[in-house]
């Protein structure tokens, strides 16, 4: 496997932060919703950013 760059390090650190985020803040939400609808929509949102994070972490 090639090496990456810094700034390659450094966009992938910003990237997997930002996942992060999104998945605590959409499990806040579906914690709080309370219309069954909006409550699935924000689970689903948070699965999502969470496969995404993992998929990330695989260049590190």
């Amino acid at each position: 496997m090639n090496e990456i760059s810094i700034l390659d390090l450094q966009n992938l650190r910003h990237l997997i932060g930002g996942c992060d985020t999104t998945h605590c803040k959409m499990q806040s939400y579906a914690q709080e919703a309370t219309d069954p609808k909006i409550k699935q929509f924000f689970e689903k949102s948070a699965q999502s950013a969470m496969q995404t994070k993992q998929q990330l972490m695989q260049f590190l």
